[in-house]
């Protein structure tokens, strides 16, 4: 059986799927992090897809019954970051993707494998 948390990141993972986010990576933090249960990493090649994104994971986590806890960095939308409690998304812009690299910060986690 999946947990809420599981189910909220495949929900992001869908959403940023559908708005044709890019290299879309979902780390499981259980058991090396207090901080969330998964983060959610993708990117667009606009500030406007970046925006996309974004607006379109609010609206399905909204729609299902989840509360987004915060968003920062959507005026700029170069690295957009959703709290969503358990899940933690990151939405770069391709070129801050590459600079900062989060993915090799958290090399430690498992990245979950879509179907």
């Amino acid at each position: 059986m999946k947990s809420n948390s599981e189910q909220l990141m495949r929900l992001v993972v869908d959403a940023a799927e559908e708005k044709k986010a890019h290299r879309i990576v979902a780390l499981n933090l259980v058991d090396i992090s207090l901080v969330a249960d998964y983060f959610v990493i993708c990117h667009g090649n606009s500030d406007i897809q970046v925006q996309s994104i974004t607006t379109e994971i609010r609206k399905r986590v909204e729609e299902a019954g989840g509360r987004i806890r915060g968003i920062e960095g959507m005026d700029s939308a170069r690295w957009v970051l959703i709290d969503i409690g358990d899940v933690v998304v990151h939405v770069f812009h391709r070129d801050e993707r590459e600079y900062y690299n989060i993915e090799r910060l958290w090399s430690d986690a498992k990245v979950v494998e879509f179907a």
